[in-house]
């Protein structure tokens, strides 16, 4: 069968808009359940985006691969928590392989937490699946800020909702380069700071990857922000680093000059 000008299939575009019927008339006349476009999204892929449970059926019966993934390392069940595709996405959990998931280099909980479905996320909760799952360095790379976690993910979207899901369930507020409180802070997310540091988020963290000095970042990001400063203040803030100047190794204590 022929492709259009990025590679897919008839099959493709029949199971990305959920149409069934022609999916079927499709594999009744040889078309290939098992094929890729050119960026490597398979028929079964393009199924999970839609969401409609009987065409992934369909081609699950005639020999879909849900364990094929993409040029971009991604899984239809990474498709599926992204667009928020709950009963999809139930369907696709036990008959996904765990190690292809890891070997990705994604989750789908991070899927979940970018989409912002709280719903998904909660499914691959309860199912067991890690909320620190760590990015593999092919995909954060893609990123400028380096992010790591889906905790992350739900902090940069504001996502108060995902973000307490995940902190509940155990999420580790300190993994990413660029800590999720100080993205908080820079955002004015005055909930989602407060979240954090209830779950214990280093409030004097220090985001040191393209500066040699620790002088407080929180403070940086909020000068002109007298509610967002005591907010950090009235949670352990070390204020009296502000007039310490650390660099190479070597520490002046401007205070103590005053």
């Amino acid at each position: 069968m022929g492709r259009d000008g990025h590679g897919v299939t008839p099959m493709g575009i029949a199971a990305e808009y959920g149409h069934l019927e022609i999916l079927a008339i499709l594999i009744q006349h040889g078309g290939d359940v098992t094929a890729q476009a050119t960026n490597g999204d398979s028929v079964i892929y393009d199924a999970a985006g839609c969401g409609n449970l009987d065409c992934i059926d369909l081609l699950l019966q005639y020999g879909a691969n849900p364990n094929v993934a993409s040029l971009c390392s991604q899984l239809p069940i990474h498709r599926a928590a992204y667009e928020g595709r709950y009963l999809a996405l139930k369907k696709l959990i036990p008959i996904t392989n765990r190690k292809v998931i890891r070997l990705c280099g994604m989750s789908p909980v991070h899927s979940a937490a970018d989409g912002g479905h709280a719903d998904c996320l909660e499914l691959l909760i309860k199912k067991g699946f890690d909320v620190n799952p760590i990015l593999g360095c092919h995909i954060s790379e893609n990123y400028g800020d380096m992010r790591k976690t889906p905790l992350y993910f739900a902090i940069c979207n504001g996502d108060v909702t995902c973000a307490k899901m995940l902190l509940k369930s155990g999420a580790k507020p300190d993994l990413d380069p660029l800590r999720c409180l100080l993205v908080a802070v820079r955002a004015e997310k005055y909930e989602l700071v407060s979240l954090l540091l209830a779950y214990g988020a280093d409030v004097n963290c220090v985001f040191s990857v393209i500066s040699d000095t620790i002088f407080p970042t929180a403070l940086q990001y909020c000068l002109k922000d007298e509610m967002m400063l005591r907010l950090l203040l009235n949670n352990g803030y070390h204020a009296e680093s502000c007039f310490e100047c650390y660099h190479d190794n070597w520490v002046t204590t401007e205070a103590a000059n005053i």
